[in-house]
């Protein structure tokens, strides 16, 4: 009888972003937009120039926006995978960015990056909420995690929201 295929979860950690992550980050944004470039009959060249100044002008407005966003590179199995960036503020904790290279999804990854940030909502008593596109295939994710929109934004973007599960007690 055939053992059983090896099935192990992967190691998933966060290291702080630095500025020598930046083709990494890079790499991570162009990866969510590989399926409009195919749709383009741009030269490789500009669609590099063009993706360049996207992932240049988001990362411009999250710094203006949320300067005190946690900016980190997702590592599975020691792997630079992708990027989790996180915003904590009063009235809650958002989850600007979650984003994995296309090798690592499907995988488990996303959800062991959103269940200590689903913690922390639960203890200290925030929202967790996130922008995220309607068509994004991490929705099914989102909503077994508990996220519900919260608004439709019309156009591409959804809003969505996961309610703190234990409320904050008062010290």
């Amino acid at each position: 009888m055939p053992s059983a295929p090896d099935v192990r979860s992967p190691a998933v950690t966060l290291r702080r972003a630095t500025d020598a992550d930046r083709e990494l980050l890079l790499a991570v944004y162009r990866s969510t937009r590989a399926a409009e470039l195919d749709l383009v009959p741009w030269d490789e060249a500009t669609k590099t120039a063009f993706v360049t100044q996207q992932f240049e002008a988001q990362d411009r407005a999250w710094s203006q926006q949320r300067p005190d966003a946690e900016r980190n590179v997702v590592l599975v199995d020691g792997v630079s995978a992708g990027r989790l960036y996180v915003d904590r503020t009063a009235d809650e904790i958002r989850v600007l960015d979650i984003t994995l290279l296309p090798e690592h999804r499907g995988r488990g990854v996303g959800e062991a990056l959103l269940e200590p940030v689903l913690a922390e909502g639960d203890r200290d008593g925030l929202p967790v909420t996130i922008h995220v596109e309607r068509h994004n295939p991490a929705l099914r994710l989102y909503a077994r995690l508990g996220f519900e929109v919260g608004e439709d934004l019309g156009g591409v973007y959804l809003f969505l929201s996961r309610p703190a599960r234990q409320p904050k007690t008062a010290s």
